[in-house]
């Protein structure tokens, strides 16, 4: 059992049970995978991802049937190149086996046996999908005894196949994947193991400003970074040259360092910064104190005192979120601060998940991904998770193991 505080139903114990023997199991992937102009499959990792739950559905006796949504087609036009037939092809080769690709499936007419498994064509496709169609739901409902999610990276959507599906289905629960990540989180925000310490950086505090406000409430530090950090350094008063900042947030970012330090927590700034006077790979990196930036100087760094002394917050935290590089990490003059931390996260003894594009970056350029407890893939649902919203896909199967 696990010890997430999460309830929810889970296809590892149907599967344990004996429950999906005969069955037949639809499951809602994310399939969505890069291709070329050729429509050659260019990254499959979400496929290699959610190939576990298929084969478990398929060894406990199921009849399974998989569907995905795949770039942006328009409801109802049907495309080439948004035919998940490449999809059906490589999930075929990895498993060695027949997987017949089905297109116009949602009234059914086609035959499926236990221990077989067909694709169903691009989700999307279906008009009412978007807009989570309660009489499309209930169609493709009827087409199976067991509806699985496995697909956290549409969680923060509520359509067909992530939401409504999921609430008119006989049975409703989360693959492997979904279980992983939604475990993963719990174990972060739910009931975490404190000092709690967050670490949210980018260029943008607008962008994050509503998962700042929401883990001010929550963290006991809250590590801020790039263009962010600078408009927390005005917010001090502090001189940030010409460095990427949102003067009219100055105000918010003050809130939220009073909302911290009301709850005896802290939002710990630079003491030190790497700037140069261009972004450019051949810029001259200085290191200088904050307080002490010229009017031309560009903050493109965290400053190595600085990096020391964050990165001893973090080897004596007890789970760290990370989302967001502290410094331009590409190049490297001004990649030391976010090496340096990841190095720290990686040593820590701290329970710690990190999530976002640019985080991911920066977690294989240092190499530390074995080091991470739990790397998210969930994008825009793992950024709605921190925000403190309520991701749909997910808060239905919490309703449905209630029932």
């Amino acid at each position: 059992m696990s010890n997430s505080p999460f309830e929810f139903k889970r296809l590892s114990n149907l599967a344990a049970s004996g429950a999906l023997k005969g069955k037949r199991v639809f499951i809602r992937a994310d399939l969505n995978v890069p291709q070329d102009e050729a429509g050659n499959i260019t990254e499959e990792t979400r496929i290699r991802a959610s190939i576990p739950g298929i084969q478990l559905c398929l060894d406990s006796g199921a009849a399974v049937m998989v569907t995905s949504h795949l770039g942006r087609p328009t409801e109802g036009k049907f495309k080439a190149e948004d035919s998940l037939a490449p999809i059906a092809r490589r999930i075929a080769e990895i498993l060695n086996r027949k997987v017949p690709l089905i297109s116009n499936w949602v009234d059914g007419g086609f035959e499926i046996h236990p221990g077989e498994l067909v694709v169903l064509e691009n989700c999307r496709l279906n008009i009412g999908e978007k807009k989570n169609s309660a009489d499309l739901a209930k169609k493709m409902a009827a087409l199976c005894d067991v509806y699985v999610n496995d697909a956290f990276g549409t969680a923060h959507r509520a359509e067909a196949t992530t939401e409504g599906l999921a609430r008119f289905a006989k049975v409703a629960c989360a693959g492997p994947l979904m279980t992983a990540e939604l475990d993963a989180l719990g174990r972060a925000f739910a009931n975490p193991k404190r000092p709690l310490v967050a670490i949210v950086a980018g260029s943008k505090v607008s962008t994050k400003l509503t998962i700042l406000k929401s883990l001010a409430q929550k963290v006991d530090q809250l590590i801020v970074g790039g263009g962010i950090a600078n408009t927390f350094i005005l917010a001090k008063g502090l001189p940030i040259g010409r460095s990427l900042a949102e003067p009219d947030l100055v105000g918010e970012a003050r809130e939220i360092m009073a909302i911290m330090e009301k709850r005896g927590a802290e939002v710990p700034l630079p003491e030190d910064v790497v700037v140069a006077n261009e972004l450019s790979p051949l810029a001259r990196a200085n290191r200088v104190a904050i307080g002490d930036l010229a009017p031309d100087d560009m903050i493109l760094d965290i400053g190595p005192k600085t990096a020391a002394k964050l990165s001893t917050i973090l080897a004596h935290a007890g789970t760290i979120v990370w989302n967001g590089p502290v410094g331009v990490f590409e190049i490297d003059q001004f990649g030391g601060g976010t090496k340096m931390l990841a190095a720290a996260i990686a040593h820590s003894p701290a329970f710690s998940i990190a999530g976002g594009g640019d985080t991911l970056a920066a977690i294989a350029k240092y190499g530390i991904e074995s080091q991470v407890d739990y790397i998210s893939t969930g994008g825009g649902a793992f950024l709605e998770f921190l925000e403190g919203k309520v991701l749909p896909a997910f808060a239905v199967l919490l309703e449905r193991a209630k029932n």
